[in-house]
């Protein structure tokens, strides 16, 4: 570690000078270490940058070892690696049906992509340094990289203008669609909805103290379903063969309802009387999407819970329960036994629009260091704020209605049934998400919010998140927007493309073809959720084994799961479930003129 004087004569660092002679900001403000280094300051005069295991040294960490410089010349672009994938299909083809390829390339993506994760973080809510105390508190999401100091003449630092954009005239200009755009990668509405229901399981902002308080475990733990407690697990438990309480109408069945259990739910009164309906999270009554999803799981949770005493009679309750817990837990969100599978081969698959066919193996991580554990970063969390996604209006059973129809009312979707919900959200058009000008007026306070959240934990540039996972800086804003006007607004209001806020940046990017997000929002996403996924504990191996799971025939059913085959086994008549409307569907405007549906003022 080397100190730095910014009076020494030097000519590397006579560009700080007349920074720190003018004021007595944070020399760190001008974020003079390089590739990832960590600069301090004692004196608020000269800086340090430790260039501990950045593969660079140099007083600014500014000079490649050897050995970096023959991975960088190995390492494939970001840019390279994308066109390949969604290119030469044929190839793929080859590599897609050989097993020993399919499963080389798997590894090769996760090595690549989760080793952008840091785990344990160092930087945990506003944090700026380690510290034991911020490593065990749990009760706040963890951050990639540390806020921007506080002692500096702009938000970013020393780029960009002295104060951000008002929010009220950022979500006005550039984030309000004046009408809905159907998604260019075909996205259907089980999508958003499927995303809804398993991303509540951790991500969850204390609703009370706000961002980057949370109350969740920050894992995949099945709470959307089981409920966060013990308590409430009970709660929701027949103690019968280890199956779940449930509830029948109209010869269907569905979770229990708040009279046919002890759990309580949010705002139940606002729900009418005889579809209020229990969930392991309380807040699913909002929107009766949750209850789609909530209904398939326990359908599934129950019909395991048959299996798995057929093939152990001698089993009681609990021991059954156990074995069907674990069952949809490693299916929930761990890239395959049931959800995870789903979420790798079919869920994350649409994301990525590779030819490659992704892949859910645990053994895949059990070899090496890989950290069965997780955490919940708070750059995932505002990331995944795709509400552009979501239309003004969704139809179930030919009849249209508006999003503020639906809040708190799962009437329509009892009423029309399982398999028609399954295949009306499979045809309807998921909205398009890049490019700004796509966010409903029934979500726009959540884009506002995320804003603000950014902004409160004093979160680093979009460049700065760039460069950390291994992208290019951005050299304008017309290289974010791919277009002019946005652009010259943009540059207008934040004066520096290095001054450009991470929320704003990552909604408002281009979309990079075939995909449905920006390069920034897709190359940060994606480690994050293949972290998340494969950290389970289910996937190490003194986990994933039959007698986990209760036998090799549940084990088997986990291993065949795709999204299609878990929608036959739990909806009669089997619809169609997929995550792109169907082949040669052509969006039409069912529903003109809508300017507000005033969801945001509900």
């Amino acid at each position: 570690m080397v100190a730095v004087s910014l009076y020494t004569q030097l000519d590397s660092f006579l560009f700080i000078f007349p920074f720190a002679v003018e004021s007595v900001n944070d020399p760190c403000c001008s974020y003079p270490c390089q590739h990832q280094s960590v600069c301090t300051t004692s004196d608020m005069i000269s800086f340090q940058c430790d260039c501990t295991a950045t593969g660079y040294y140099g007083v600014q960490c500014q000079l490649p070892y050897l050995s970096t410089r023959i991975k960088s010349w190995v390492k494939p672009a970001k840019s390279t690696s994308h066109y390949l994938l969604t290119h030469f299909k044929p190839l793929w083809w080859i590599v897609n049906n050989v097993t020993w390829l399919r499963r080389s390339m798997m590894q090769f993506v996760l090595k690549l992509r989760v080793g952008f994760v840091t785990e344990p973080s160092p930087y945990r809510g506003m944090g700026s340094y380690p510290s034991w105390q911020a490593y065990a508190n749990d009760s706040m999401y963890v951050r990639t990289l540390p806020p921007v100091p506080l002692n500096c003449p702009t938000p970013m630092g020393v780029k960009g203008k002295p104060k951000l954009p008002d929010v009220d005239v950022l979500v006005e200009k550039f984030f309000k669609r004046k009408k809905f755009q159907p998604c260019p990668q075909r996205t259907s509405l089980l999508f958003p909805f499927f995303a809804q229901h398993f991303t509540h399981m951790f991500f969850k902002t204390d609703p009370v103290k706000g961002f980057p308080h949370q109350w969740g475990k920050q894992s995949v733990d099945l709470s959307n379903i089981y409920g966060q407690t013990l308590d409430r697990e009970h709660e929701l438990r027949s103690h019968i063969g280890g199956k779940m309480k449930t509830c029948f109408i109209n010869g269907e069945e569905f979770p229990p309802r708040v009279n046919e259990s002890d759990a309580t739910m949010a705002k139940v009164d606002s729900v009418p009387k005889d579809y209020q309906f229990v969930h392991g999270h309380q807040g699913f009554g909002m929107m009766p999407t949750f209850l789609v999803w909530t209904t398939i799981w326990i359908r599934e949770h129950n019909r395991v819970c048959d299996l798995i005493k057929n093939e152990n009679p001698a089993w009681d309750d609990e021991r059954i329960y156990q074995s069907a817990l674990n069952h949809i837990y490693y299916f929930q969100l761990v890239y395959t036994g049931e959800l995870i599978k789903i979420v790798i081969e079919d869920y994350v698959q649409h994301l990525s629009g590779f030819h490659y066919k992704l892949l859910y193996e645990p053994e895949l991580v059990q070899e090496g260091h890989f950290s069965f554990h997780n955490q919940i970063n708070a750059e995932f969390q505002l990331l995944y704020h795709w509400h552009p996604l979501m239309p003004d209006d969704v139809k179930f059973n030919n009849k249209t209605y508006l999003m503020k129809d639906l809040l708190f009312n799962p009437v329509p979707v009892v009423k029309s049934g399982m398999a028609q919900v399954i295949q009306d959200l499979s045809q309807q058009w998921a909205g398009k998400v890049a490019g700004g000008s796509t966010q409903g007026l029934s979500t726009l306070e959540v884009a506002r919010l995320a804003i603000k959240d950014g902004r409160t934990m004093r979160m680093q540039s979009l460049n700065a998140y760039r460069e950390r996972f291994g992208l290019k800086r951005l050299k304008s804003f017309e290289e974010l927007t791919g277009e002019k006007q946005m652009a010259s607004e943009l540059k207008e209001l934040y004066g520096d493309i290095d001054a450009m806020e991470y929320y704003v940046g990552i909604m408002l990017e281009k979309r990079r073809i075939p995909q449905l997000f920006g390069e920034t929002l897709t190359e940060m996403g994606s480690p994050y959720s293949l972290k998340g996924l494969f950290a389970n504990p289910i996937n190490h191996p003194a986990w994933w084994k039959p007698s986990t799971f209760g036998g090799q025939k549940v084990m088997d059913v986990i291993k065949g799961t795709t999204l299609q085959n878990l929608i036959c086994r739990t909806v009669e008549g089997c619809p169609r479930a997929s995550f792109t409307v169907p082949s040669g569907a052509i969006y039409r405007e069912e529903v003109a003129g809508v300017e507000s549906d005033k969801t945001s003022e509900i």
